[in-house]
Parts: C-alpha cells; sequence; structure tokens
C-alpha cells in the first residue's frame, strides 16, 4: 500500500508545535509496518536545507502567485524516509514562522500558500507529476492541507481516498470569500454544503466536508468536537459526517523522548531514578531557582495562551507559592500572560523562573529536571507533554478534556490503592479546582515511597506509536 502524508512541518526541520512531532513519527511508523510511506512538504527554508539528496521531479511553472514552482524529492535526514518537496520560492522562502510575518500577523498570502499544497497533492495522486509513483490513500494533515480532497474531487474519475485529521479545530483556515479567486475553484463548492464559512472561506471546513474519511487525534476530542462547547462552529458538520469521524491517540517517539536522552544532565529509569535529582538540581541552577527538594518544582512546556490555561495558573499561582513549591515556564504566547509571568518571577525570582520563547533542548531539561507538569487546558485534542512527562518520571497535572482524559489516570485514594494513578486531574476551568489539585500534589509529594510508586507507573506506560500505527493501517486498508 503507497500512502501519501500531506502537512505544512515536520520535526526536526521546521516544528511550531505538536503537529511536527507526529509528522515526524507517524510515517515512520507506518514503514515499520511495511507501508510505502511518503510526504509532500512546502519548500520552507528549513525543509529544503535539512533534506537529503533532493532532487527535482517535475518543474511546474507559474501556479498562485509562483513564476517557479518545482517539485523535487529527497529524503529526510533522521528517518531517511521518501518526501517530496515543493519548491516554490516566491510562496515559501521566508524566514521566521511558517505562518505569521515578522509583524505577528498571518502571511497576507496563506491561502494560496496552502492551496498550492493541497492543488500539488491531488496532482501526485492522478498519477501527473510522478508516473512513478501514485498513492493508493492520501493522509492530508489539519487546515493548511485542507484543500487537498476539494483539488481531488475537482477530477471526477480520481477515486483515490482521502484520510483528513484535525489536529487543533480551534485553527480553521479562515479567508475572505473573495480570495476564491485565487484558488481556482468552481463557484458550487463555495457554498454552505461545500467551503463557505458565514460568509467567508474555511480550510479546515473543506476537509471535513470533501475528505472519504475524518480523525483527529484523541477518542475524547472526537467526541467533544461534536458539540457546541468545543466544535469551533463546526459541529453540525462533524455530526453530518457520523461515523467517517474517529479518534485515534497520537504516540510518542521514545528514542527522543526518553530520561537517557543526552540534553538532560544525568540518565536515568524507571528501575534507578537517582538521576532525576540531579537534573532537578541542573535545572534550578540554570534557572536561577533556590536549590530545594522539600517541596515540588511545577513546569510548563505550552504556548502561553488562555487555551492551554494559562490564565488559571497564574490565577492560581499563590496556593502554588503558599505551598513552598516552584514554577518553571517554558514558552511564549499572549502578551499579557507573558508579562504576567515576567511578574510573578520578579517578586519572587529564587521560587519562579520564566523562559519566552521555545528551545527544543530546554524543554527536554524541563521534562527531566521538573516534579509536576502543569496542562490545565481550556480544551486539548490530544496534547503530548503530558505523554513526554510520563516517561520522564514527571506526573502530569492536567484538566480533564480531550486526550489529556484518555491519558492521565488520577491520584485518587482508590486509583492510589490500586497503583492505576499517574498524575492528578481536575475538572472545572477554575483557579479554585487548580489551586485544590496543586494543594494535593504538594502534600503526596511528602510522602516519597507513595510519590516514586506513582512515578514508576506513569513510566512504565506506552504511548509509542506501535499501537496507533496499527489503527491508522486497519483505517487506510478499509478504504
Amino acid at each position: 500500500m503507497r500512502l501519501l502524508h500531506v502537512a505544512s512541518e515536520i520535526y526536526p526541520l521546521v516544528k511550531t508545535g505538536g503537529l511536527a512531532d507526529v509528522v515526524g513519527s507517524l510515517p515512520a511508523a507506518l514503514v515499520k509496518r511495511g507501508l510505502d510511506t511518503r510526504l509532500l512538504l512546502p519548500g520552507l527554508p528549513g525543509i529544503l536545507d535539512g533534506m537529503v539528496g533532493l532532487k527535482p521531479v517535475i518543474r511546474i511553472g507559474p501556479a498562485f502567485g509562483a513564476a517557479v514552482v518545482t517539485l523535487s524529492i529527497g529524503r529526510l535526514p533522521d528517518s531517511g524516509l521518501s518526501a517530496y518537496v515543493i519548491d516554490a520560492p516566491f510562496l515559501y522562502r521566508r524566514g521566521g514562522n511558517p505562518y505569521v510575518g515578522p509583524d505577528g500577523n498571518d502571511w497576507s498570502d496563506n491561502h494560496r500558500r496552502f492551496a498550492l499544497l493541497g492543488w500539488i497533492a491531488a496532482h501526485i495522486a492522478s498519477g501527473e507529476l510522478d508516473p512513478d509513483w501514485r498513492p493508493d490513500v492520501v493522509h492530508a494533515h489539519d487546515w493548511h492541507a485542507g484543500l487537498v480532497p476539494v483539488y481531488m474531487a475537482q477530477d471526477p474519475s480520481l477515486r483515490t481516498p482521502t484520510v483528513f485529521t484535525i489536529h487543533n479545530l480551534a485553527f480553521r483556515g479562515i479567508f475572505p470569500m473573495d480570495h476564491h479567486t485565487d484558488l481556482g475553484l468552481p463557484a458550487r463548492r463555495l457554498t454552505p454544503h461545500g467551503i463557505e464559512f458565514h460568509g467567508k472561506i474555511s480550510f479546515m471546513k473543506a476537509g471535513l466536508v470533501f475528505s472519504t474519511r475524518i480523525t483527529t487525534v484523541s477518542p475524547t476530542y472526537a467526541r467533544e468536537i461534536c458539540t457546541p462547547e468545543f466544535g469551533c462552529g463546526l459541529e453540525g458538520v462533524l455530526r453530518d459526517r457520523g461515523t467517517a469521524l474517529s479518534g485515534i491517540l497520537n504516540g510518542v517517539d521514545y528514542d527522543v523522548w526518553n530520561p537517557r536522552d543526552p540534553a538532560i544532565a544525568k540518565p536515568y529509569s524507571a528501575d534507578d531514578i537517582e538521576g532525576k535529582r540531579a537534573c532537578r538540581a541542573a535545572l534550578q541552577a540554570e534557572l536561577g531557582l533556590a536549590k530545594q527538594d522539600d517541596a515540588p518544582l511545577f513546569a510548563v512546556v505550552s504556548r502561553l495562551t488562555s487555551q492551554k490555561g494559562m490564565d488559571l495558573l497564574l490565577a492560581a499561582l499563590p496556593d502554588l507559592l503558599k505551598e513552598g513549591a516552584q514554577l518553571a515556564v517554558l514558552g511564549s504566547g499572549d502578551g499579557d500572560l507573558e508579562a504576567g509571568f515576567r511578574y510573578a518571577a520578579s517578586v519572587n525570582p529564587e521560587r519562579v523562573a520564566v523562559h519566552i520563547g521555545y528551545d527544543e533542548e530546554m524543554s527536554h531539561r524541563f521534562m527531566a529536571g521538573a516534579d509536576v507538569l502543569l496542562v490545565p487546558s481550556r480544551f486539548e485534542p490530544c496534547g503530548l507533554t503530558q505523554l513526554y512527562a510520563l516517561r520522564y518520571g514527571t506526573l502530569p497535572l492536567v484538566r480533564r478534556v480531550g486526550g489529556l482524559a484518555d491519558t492521565v489516570v488520577d491520584a485518587t485514594p482508590d486509583n492510589i490503592q490500586s497503583d492505576r494513578a499517574t498524575g492528578f486531574v481536575f475538572d472545572d476551568a477554575s483557579r479554585y479546582a487548580m489551586g485544590a489539585r496543586l494543594r494535593d500534589a504538594c502534600a503526596l509529594y511528602q510522602h516519597g515511597e507513595t510519590w516514586a510508586r506513582i512515578q514508576r507507573r506513569g513510566m512504565a506506560q506506552d504511548f509509542s506509536w506501535d499501537d496507533s500505527a496499527a489503527h491508522y493501517e486497519n483505517l487506510y486498508r478499509s478504504l
């Protein structure tokens, strides 16, 4: 079986979030299962610079505002997977964020940049661009690839099935309706039964309406997005698709995320967890925190947004500090939240540390050095950081939504007694509910043997890609 995965970013070449981790890991897991899997990626500078053995397949000519478009193929540097790259300098050779300009606003031509990604995928599927390879299934990831099934539907003879994965429904790829003239789509697609969304165009809706099957990245999130609370205005579309929608939990690449990785101060394991103390001390020293071990070190590795519940954390921070605990924050996002965390660090310099921005190696040191990872999200399609934390023996403290609900078992007295607990869970999106669990975590930390038992239980969890890849293979074969 030949599979084409279409996405806008991939770890380790270009990463803005969990999408890159998934795209960097799932295709490799499918290859291990014997499936002939290739990727299609935009020619962003990090991707062009990182590919190995890149060579042209075909020159396509002017398209979507670019005077020169060349489809090339090469191999990814870490996995060796084959990947097509769209080299369109006018659209993709830009510094910084793949989606946002230096002014912090979306690139004004994002509709053309990602329409080209979908258009090329459709023509690879039709066999026009590479006569030596044609996919049996095309798998499109998130709104950036939402037009893939729409362009494929333009060829009535093309029967290749499509899978569309929602990584975060909140990002719907919305553009003004008058941008449709740049997309080359007939008027019949620009209706409420097509890609029209409240008088505008939505690439996300396009993927939901036109794909053969829809997946999202956890079973709970698949149910949640069919409700008004989590559906972002698309819950009706998703309910209409019925059994075409399913949830498959994301996996983790344990070759990258494990307590023996080279980025941390000292390796350790579930059998010998002593090295985690050294990682904790090293992180405290790096961040300028007081060296203490009589209360837990809480950590955040996240976008600093209200979606991630960072306002709840700021509100509950006095509860954490009252218990004598420490907080380390790694991330960036809303200016007000960044300022709030910076202020907290300035008035509590030995108790709160903040690093604004993202640093891949530092995120590993946070996972290894912290005692508790905080993920108080208002909604969370899957979440990967809590899965990373479990492998490092860092207990997640999460809100019971989406993939967080699917992956963390609350440390209630019954769950602790039966050796099932792996972290802490709260329900209401309030500082009081979160503060109560912060206090519970601090209290349980004083019971060293119980804490160590929960750590070992978390480290034993298997969220590798093996099981998830098997579910995807079954889905592909059913099509």
